[in-house]
């Protein structure tokens, strides 16, 4: 806990208040120090209750004990050293000092008072007085110390189930990328193989052949593209380099090299926000895989606008199925996919038919998410 400079200032004036009753007392009964003495020894003693209380309580208390009995003063700042011992230190610190101030006091005020009624009351008031104090402040820190554990405990507890949660994770992670590195990196490997063989040929027909090369460099691509998922998935803190809006262009040309017919229009004001770029780019990536699925041969169009002020706005259409064109499996998750990163980047999305018959998405995404 911090030093409240006003917390501790409030305690050194209780201090003086208690002191100031105890010189009362002492004067009016006519004895004691001078009262120029008491008020130096007051002072001194404030000063050292308001720096060292937290610090170094012993060594405080150490010289309040002798400075609180022969003075009245320092008499009333002896209770708040022994209370901050009592707060921040072992019980058996705590009590040995308070047994000391007891015997102190005891065997003093006897050679002084000698064996008489007031001498009675008086130190039993004190030692009472002491100890009862000490006794509060003690069962307060074992309080202390007792939450301090509980929460420890739940710490180390909260700590253990994410380190759990997070094992666990990194295992799916693991068998995820195992199954798409067994299932997916065989096939597309094939793929390439047969691509390449037919690429070779020299009595295929040239249409074919080229054909044949954009498979290859594809199902190539599609395996460094699987490369970095499967790297991404076993290293989630991979610092691969992520894709922008500045990537569009080539997205788009790499679908024309494989025989799309797109119609590109790119005028967002300059610089998008990286991870506004990077969803926009998703969501291009996945509307022109749509349309290879759902309208191969099919005119697509893609168009990213926006500025600050208003947002950016990403839009994918395709026109109808050509009669001759044949659909790719697919399993129907992309849409669902890109409504909740959508959702996630506080934009909106939304997609269906229109009324011309094309079928057409859009999504408007804040600049600033």
């Amino acid at each position: 806990m911090k030093r409240s400079w006003p917390r501790e200032l409030g305690l050194g004036c209780l201090g003086a208040a208690l002191g100031g009753w105890f010189l009362h007392a002492s004067v009016s009964e006519g004895d004691g120090a001078p009262v120029v003495v008491e008020v130096v020894a007051g002072v001194l003693a404030f000063a050292a209750v308001v720096a060292f209380r937290r610090s170094r309580p012993v060594g405080l208390t150490l010289v309040l004990i002798p400075a609180g009995i022969m003075l009245a003063l320092p008499m009333g700042f002896t209770p708040l050293a022994l209370v901050a011992v009592g707060l921040r230190r072992r019980a058996r610190v705590a009590a040995t000092l308070t047994a000391l101030h007891a015997v102190a006091v005891a065997g003093v005020y006897l050679a002084v008072m000698g064996p008489t009624r007031l001498y009675a009351e008086t130190a039993t008031f004190l030692i009472l007085l002491h100890v009862s104090l000490v006794a509060v402040a003690m069962l307060v820190r074992s309080q202390r110390l007792l939450v301090r554990s509980w929460t420890e405990r739940a710490r180390q507890a909260e700590e253990g189930e994410r380190l759990r949660v997070e094992q666990a994770r990194l295992a799916e992670r693991e068998r995820i990328a195992r199954e798409m590195h067994d299932a997916l990196a065989h096939r597309i490997s094939l793929l390439a193989v047969h691509a390449g063989a037919l690429e070779v040929r020299r009595d295929a027909p040239e249409a074919e052949r080229q054909a044949a090369a954009v498979v290859r460099q594809g199902a190539h691509d599609a395996l460094e593209d699987l490369r970095g998922v499967i790297r991404m998935l076993r290293e989630p803190a991979d610092d691969r380099p992520q894709p922008a809006l500045a990537d569009v262009p080539a997205l788009v040309r790499e679908s024309r090299e494989a025989g799309a017919r797109i119609e590109l229009t790119l005028s967002a004001e300059e610089p998008v926000p990286a991870g506004v770029g990077r969803h926009a780019y998703r969501i291009v990536q996945e509307g022109l895989t749509n349309a290879r699925k759902h309208a191969p041969g099919a005119k697509v169009t893609v168009a990213v606008t926006g500025r600050a002020a208003e947002g950016l706005v990403v839009e994918v259409g395709n026109g109808h199925l050509d009669a001759a064109g044949q659909r790719l499996p697919g399993a129907g998750a992309g849409l669902v996919g890109l409504a909740e990163r959508v959702q996630l980047a506080g934009g909106r999305f939304e997609h269906g038919p229109t009324a011309d018959g094309w079928f057409r998405l859009r999504a408007w995404l804040p600049w600033h998410p």
